[in-house]
């Protein structure tokens, strides 16, 4: 199946940095909770990421990530999950983080 460019620009993937992660043990799966901080224009937004296999909470604290942040916001457990965090499953089927090769402003849209 084949979109076109203006289906592509209507997911909005922005780049954000951790600002705070915890386990998330209330999750049916095994997951983390996430704070990420998206720059001004859009603010720092909550998320539930099932990345416990490859992923400590104090490990991600300042690493920046990938994210749909035009989702409509979805409950997860008590924890309002506002964005998607990226990433690719490994021949495991676990998940790695999608990573930027260089640091850029939070909030920058992939392009």
């Amino acid at each position: 199946m084949t979109i076109s460019f203006d289906d592509f620009l209507r997911v909005d993937i922005r780049s954000g940095t951790v600002r705070a992660a915890e386990s998330y043990p209330e999750a049916r799966r095994s997951a983390l909770k996430l704070w990420i901080d998206f720059g001004p224009e859009i603010g720092e937004l909550k998320s539930s990421a099932q990345i416990t296999v490859h992923y400590r909470p104090e490990d991600l604290v300042g690493r920046q990530v990938l994210a749909v942040v035009n989702f409509p916001p979805k409950q997860i457990g008590k924890l309002l999950s506002q964005c998607l965090v990226l990433g690719c499953a490994d021949e495991s089927g676990d998940i790695v983080l999608a990573a930027l090769e260089r640091p850029v402003p939070d909030g920058q849209r992939l392009h």
